[in-house]
């Protein structure tokens, strides 16, 4: 019986505190809570800060810009929280700064004791036992062969009403611009038995909605009993789970929006109206310089097709100005798609530069004009999203209440369109889904009443 097993029988009493800093995306998140479980097995107990811990871990993102340096920043902080304190601590960083950077974390910040990237946390208890060896720094930034989720607790429990569930790790797309195929590797999907047995569990333990993740979620192609599942497949199987109210999943390719998962939105009532679908540009040129695969008009075409299955579906985006060699008409390109789709929500940013991207090395846009071209593109953003939550205002939706608001016998929720509801509820409700009448759009929320 091997150690990991051992630890899923019988978890030893925590002797040793842990603390997780999560850089990023969702993604990140459901790994910073496998890292955890997985060293509950070690005997270590989460902690909210790194002042008391034995370990710390930065499971760090590189899509940010400056995403390196803030890793070697927060590294610095912890170097001199060490000294002061007087007790030793272990450094450790993980996810795909580790990735991206390797050895040379360790050559720049020799305080840290271990490197692991995100295909290799399973691995952390066998990288602890060899630094109490001491065999000195670890560093694990392989794409390892086996699977890791195999080696991970079997034991999963959901810390609230909502939960994470990663499906699919890794990118075959190549954008020009991302990071995530050298950082996370070759698109792998989960098995599909493995995927509900989790589900199963994080329900068993109070989870109402869950997220599947990927990187390229919509890519998902798991083993299931009768051959490979596509997402719809496994979100159909999802759906029947007793008690799982909510399914959503992020985030999605365009070119992987087949015709079965357009059908789902329209048949399945829990998988929620809310799509995140990042275009990137509305210039078929930049489009192409950045490798996307798709055009402008097809992605309307998409989003048309979607909509005539879910006429009430909301969608949001991705946006990257200042792309190299983006043109004023391919910017103005870019805010007419905006105008044409009318998102309910979108992130946007400033292009920059990757190592090691192919678009890393071209000739790259001035900063004042991404600058100018940023707020041009948030401020029709924004105009699109105030408009989409003003037209909520009189409407009684369902609220999945998950955590205490800001003032006392205030709770939040999300509503199916993901927006964050504030209402006046006993704390008591957590976990319940109730109807809410909007009485206010606020930019990032909405207040209301519970209705009768």
């Amino acid at each position: 019986m091997t150690a990991q097993t051992d630890t899923q029988a019988k978890a030893p009493t925590p002797t040793k505190k842990l603390y997780v800093k999560t850089y990023g995306c969702q993604m990140n998140v459901y790994d910073s809570e496998r890292m955890t479980e997985t060293l509950a097995g070690q005997g270590y107990e989460a902690v909210d800060t790194p002042d008391t811990a034995d370990l710390v871990l930065l499971n760090t993102c590189h899509i940010r810009e400056k995403a390196a340096e803030k890793v070697y920043s927060d590294l610095g902080r912890l170097r001199k929280l060490e000294k002061q304190r007087g007790t030793p601590m272990q450094v450790g960083v993980a996810g795909c700064v580790a990735q991206a950077e390797g050895e040379e974390i360790v050559r720049r910040m020799p305080q840290v004791d271990l490197v692991v990237g995100p295909q290799a946390y399973h691995r952390l208890p066998e990288m602890l036992d060899a630094l109490d060896e001491g065999k000195g720094a670890q560093v694990i930034t392989d794409f390892p062969v086996e699977d890791k989720f195999a080696d991970l607790p079997k034991t999963r429990k959901s810390s609230g009403p909502t939960a994470f569930l990663s499906v699919q790790e890794g990118c075959d797309k190549f954008c020009a611009f991302c990071v995530v195929p050298y950082t996370r590797g070759a698109e792998y999907s989960r098995p599909a038995p493995d995927l509900l047995a989790e589900a199963r569990r994080l329900v068993d333990s109070g989870a109402r909605e869950i997220t599947l993740l990927g990187q390229n979620v919509n890519a998902y192609h798991g083993k299931g009993e009768d051959g490979d599942w596509s997402l719809a497949r496994l979100v159909r199987a999802m759906a029947e789970i007793e008690d799982l109210a909510r399914i959503r999943y992020t985030t999605s390719h365009p070119n992987d929006m087949s015709d079965d998962l357009i059908a789902a939105h329209g048949e399945i009532d829990r998988l929620m109206p809310f799509l995140h679908l990042p275009v990137q540009s509305g210039s078929d040129k930049i489009l192409k310089a950045m490798n996307r695969k798709h055009d402008a008009d097809s992605y309307r075409r998409l989003i048309e097709r979607i909509r005539a299955a879910r006429p009430d579906i909301a969608m949001s985006g991705d946006f990257i100005v200042g792309f190299p060699g983006e043109s004023d008409e391919d910017f103005e390109e870019t805010l007419r798609l905006i105008r044409d789709i009318q998102y309910a929500q979108a992130f946007s940013f400033k292009y920059s530069p990757r190592p090691g991207t192919p678009a890393a090395g071209a000739e790259q846009v001035a900063e004042d004009v991404k600058v100018e071209r940023l707020a041009r593109v948030q401020e029709a953003l924004l105009e699109s999203q105030a408009t989409f939550q003003q037209a909520c205002v009189g409407q009684t939706m369902p609220v999945l209440l998950d955590r205490p608001g800001k003032f006392d016998g205030q709770m939040m929720g999300r509503s199916p369109y993901l927006q964050n509801v504030h209402l006046t509820v006993n704390a008591d409700r957590r976990g319940e889904i109730v109807p809410v009448t909007i009485t206010e759009a606020h930019r990032s929320s909405l207040a209301g009443t519970l209705a009768a």
